[in-house]
């Protein structure tokens, strides 16, 4: 059992670099030391729904992560148990039968848009960071990554961004960096700020 794990938040708009500072993370401490929980594994089961109906949900609304499952297993994690993380497929909205194993790591980092928001997460963190970047530069990223990755239209992520995006980003995640013990600009790219970090995360392992 691993005694004390260091719990990060990492939130932020759509494409403002969460996921690249997450993996600097796990490249400074190396396999079995880090662990990356992504609040997009923690979309609701909507199997009810239609496939149809499911594209039209809000999937940026705090309401559409399972958000007790999400506590729950963060403070699993916490306590040094293992758990069973869902894998949730965004070209179907629905979740695999199958999950990923996860067992306890010295520094988990739970990342998500939304990631501050919680406070049943928030009161957990260690470290609280919001990646801040530029709007048209994180449209341009989710545009690339939903299209490459998401088997998206253009035209529809232009609509969702335009309908759920931009709104949900003003009125729950921007103002989450407000609960921030860090704003980081650009992510990933912020080196400074990433040796600064890992400093940080050294001096409460130690």
């Amino acid at each position: 059992m691993i005694k004390t794990p260091i719990l990060i938040g990492i939130g932020g708009g759509t494409g403002s670099g969460k996921t690249s500072i997450a993996k600097q993370l796990f490249e400074k401490y190396g396999e079995g030391e880090v662990v990356v929980i992504e609040q997009d594994a923690y979309y609701r089961d909507l199997s009810i729904m239609n496939l149809d109906e499911r594209h039209k949900q809000n999937y940026d609304h705090p309401d559409a992560t399972d958000i007790v499952l999400f506590g729950q297993h963060v403070i699993s994690l916490m306590k040094g148990a293992a758990i069973e993380v869902p894998i949730y497929d965004f070209a179907t909205h629905l979740r695999s039968k199958e999950t990923k194993k996860i067992n306890p790591h010295h520094v988990i980092v739970v990342e998500g848009i939304l990631a501050l928001h919680y406070p049943v997460l928030r009161e957990l963190m260690d470290i609280k960071i919001y990646v801040e970047t530029p709007a048209d530069i994180r449209f341009i990223r989710r545009l690339s990554r939903d299209i490459d990755e998401r088997e998206r239209t253009a035209q529809s992520v232009i609509d969702q961004y335009l309908k759920t995006v931009r709104p949900m980003h003003e009125q729950f995640v921007e103002p989450s960096k407000f609960y921030a013990d860090i704003i980081i600009p650009e992510g990933g790219e912020n080196k400074v700020a990433i040796d600064l970090l890992h400093t940080k995360i050294k001096a409460i392992l130690s």
